[in-house]
């Protein structure tokens, strides 16, 4: 053990190499690894994982080299360091779980050879996501784990991983969490997985239509937690009038049951919601190719929806929010004409 405690530099191959077998030790924790010595190879940890973090960051005296964090990095995806940083998270304190998270998020991102061998690691090893996303479920540990996640799914294959796996149904109620902090990282993590890789997000939703937006109209938009609610409305809109999703909007602006829905958010005494939940209804009004039904609400309602409009307004001065009231209005007002006997 003398060893883990030399004074001279230590290279980063040493750091990850020092790390792995503490990682080792602590995770077998062997009978006779007393708790004096254990908390000596906590300690120990520590030190190194906050050693790897300068590598990785610089400090204030200097900036990262390149050439050590392309060492370190390739030392640190050669065998299973990140599985075992991942699992044994629970048994270091505080700190250096923070160190741990930092260091593992900036390995997403650096390049050995032109490849992010992170991303290599991680397809070969996706049930670190399982342990990742389950870490929600810790109140202790959920951000740790959360942060992780977000710079994982920055890789697009591991993002369709999580989209495709049974987990991603538990991101609804993740998101509803009554610890706050644990709820919002969650919502972060689902917006991230539903907007950043726009092919993947449209395949996903084109292939589970029907039970993501029957979780999503249930457990976000009809959601008695205002938080919830405002969030899961104002992702709506970015996914629908995202252009990879034309097909999915389509589909989703046909819906009876998700107008009906939309209205009564239009309806919402919070005027944050009311303008979100304008910008996914004027979808509905602009759809060209409007089944019979939707027409029918439209027209039914006509009246009460003029009424609504009239004063409608943002806080803030907004001629495209202004022109896209007029072209409702004004649709709505021409459907009518085209109803009358």
């Amino acid at each position: 053990m003398k060893s883990l405690f030399k004074s001279k530099p230590r290279t980063p191959v040493d750091l990850v190499r020092l790390t792995r077998e503490l990682l080792v030790m602590i995770d077998l924790g062997a009978p006779d690894n007393k708790e004096t010595k254990r908390e000596e190879k906590i300690v120990e940890l520590s030190k190194l994982v906050r050693e790897m973090k300068q590598v990785l960051y610089g400090d204030s005296e200097s900036e990262p080299v390149i050439e050590a964090c392309a060492q370190l990095t390739q030392e640190f995806f050669r065998e299973n360091t990140l599985r075992l940083l991942v699992i044994c998270l629970p048994k270091l304190n505080l700190e250096t779980r923070k160190d741990a998270t930092q260091v593992v998020a900036n390995l997403q991102r650096q390049q050995v050879q032109s490849r992010l061998i992170a991303c290599d690691y991680l397809e070969k090893n996706l049930d670190l996501m399982d342990i990742l996303i389950d870490g929600y479920e810790n109140s202790e540990l959920a951000l740790h784990y959360g942060s992780m996640l977000k710079e994982c799914i920055r890789h697009q294959s591991i993002a369709r991983y999580v989209l495709e796996s049974e987990r991603m149904k538990k991101f609804f109620d993740y998101i509803q969490l009554p610890n706050f902090d644990v709820a919002s990282d969650a919502a972060t993590n689902f917006r991230e997985l539903l907007t950043r890789h726009k092919s993947t997000v449209a395949e996903f939703l084109s292939k589970n239509y029907d039970w993501f937006f029957l979780e999503y109209n249930s457990k976000l938009l009809e959601s008695s937690n205002y938080i919830t609610k405002r969030q899961g409305v104002t992702l709506l809109g970015d996914i629908l009038l995202d252009r990879s999703n034309s097909a999915v909007m389509t589909r989703y602006v046909s819906s009876l049951d998700n107008l009906r829905i939309l209205m009564n958010l239009l309806r919402e005494s919070s005027k944050t919601i009311q303008i979100e939940a304008f910008h996914v209804f004027k979808l509905f009004v602009a759809n060209q190719n409007k089944p019979p039904e939707i027409v029918g609400i439209l027209v039914t309602n006509r009246s009460k929806l003029l009424r609504l409009f009239a004063d409608f307004k943002t806080n803030k001065e907004d001629e495209q929010f202004e022109a896209d009231k007029a072209q409702v209005i004004r649709e709505i007002a021409a459907l009518e004409r085209k109803e009358a006997p």
